[in-house]
């Protein structure tokens, strides 16, 4: 296939948040990047100064739009915000520790845990309506840009959408794959299709450490 109808996406995800580090649910409440996370975003950067970089776009919560800005500095490019690319609503359940649902609601805390696509956690936002909203924007962005490299900085349940559209996981599989926060994944789209090239490549971050594992499901919330 030409290399001008192939789409090249950096999917990233935020840096760390106080909240990450707490393994407190975020979702949609807007929450900054702590000086860890603000570090891991400069380091990112760094790790990308010298690929081309055609656009870039972001959640619009803050803690993705930081990591989007540190990414851009330098370049003539716009950060562009889209709702569509925010982490899954959470309802109730947002502000709250994985420890605290159990203990105010472990019939809910056992249904998210099993993924259920169609459980809408918290009275939020269903797995399935996740999908529907962020990877129909990754196939609207990937399908602007035939032939270019774009990154995309959204949430740990965002990414794992991408991640099992690449791969053809279904929702209710368990995870056993790292989102980590700043790593870099590459996904390409062509044809209509998302393939994995590579994921949650993380050496830029050697020597920061960081609380969060990467695993933004029951126990580790994002």
């Amino acid at each position: 296939m030409s290399p001008a109808r192939i789409t090249r996406l950096l999917v990233i995800r935020h840096g760390e948040t106080l909240w990450n580090r707490e393994g407190r649910i975020q979702g949609h409440i807007n929450i900054p990047l702590s000086p860890l996370g603000l570090l891991q975003a400069e380091r990112l950067a760094e790790a990308l100064r010298d690929e081309a970089v055609d656009a870039v776009y972001s959640s619009d919560l803050q803690r993705a739009q930081q990591t989007a800005a540190a990414l851009a500095l330098g370049r003539p490019l716009e950060v562009q915000a889209s709702v569509a690319l925010r982490e899954r609503h959470f309802g109730t359940f947002e502000g709250l520790t994985w420890e605290e649902i159990h203990a105010r609601d472990p019939d809910s805390a056992v249904r998210w845990k099993r993924r259920e696509p169609e459980f809408r956690v918290g009275g939020g936002e269903s797995l399935v309506e996740l999908q529907a909203r962020c990877v129909g924007e990754l196939t609207r962005i990937a399908r602007l840009h035939p032939g270019a490299q774009v990154a995309i900085i959204a949430h740990g349940g965002v990414l794992d959408c991408f991640y099992r559209a690449a791969v053809g996981l279904p929702l209710a599989a368990a995870r056993s794959w790292v989102m980590g926060n700043a790593s870099i994944n590459r996904l390409l789209f062509a044809d209509g299709q998302f393939s994995l090239v590579g994921w949650n490549d993380d050496q830029h971050l050697t020597g920061l450490g960081s609380a969060d594992d990467g695993l933004a499901a029951p126990p580790r919330p994002t």
